[in-house]
């Protein structure tokens, strides 16, 4: 895949294809024939600091953690972007979920992996 802005970070997406966070300060999302499906920024009016870690969940939706920003969004296929985790974080890089609604984020401030609880309706 050609003409990323600094490639950082990718994970499967459920559909075969793929998500990139990118330096420049974007997500973009691929399809499994490798073409651009679109950009979390353009897609959802969402501004990034610099997204770091992604992950898809078990609903399909992404998620991302933003280094500058000290945060983490839930991208749902439908509707608004959610802010799960809003403090407590220094620099979030890497992000995991599980099947049952674990957050796994690993704070590189802080030199620890914090799990948090984000979905409570069962898998």
């Amino acid at each position: 895949v050609p003409n990323l802005q600094g490639p950082r970070y990718i994970s499967p997406a459920p559909n075969g294809g793929f998500v990139v966070s990118e330096e420049c300060g974007d997500v973009k999302v691929f399809t499994s024939t490798r073409k651009l499906l679109c950009s979390l920024s353009s897609k959802y009016r969402h501004q990034f600091g610099n997204p770091a870690g992604v992950c898809v969940d078990v609903d399909g939706s992404i998620l991302v953690a933003d280094e500058q920003r000290r945060t983490v969004h839930l991208f749902p296929e439908h509707g608004a972007p959610i802010c799960l985790v809003s403090a407590g974080l220094q620099r979030p890089n890497g992000v995991a979920c599980s099947c049952f609604g674990h957050l796994f984020v690993a704070d590189a401030g802080e030199n620890c992996i914090k799990v948090f609880k984000y979905r409570v309706r069962p898998p």
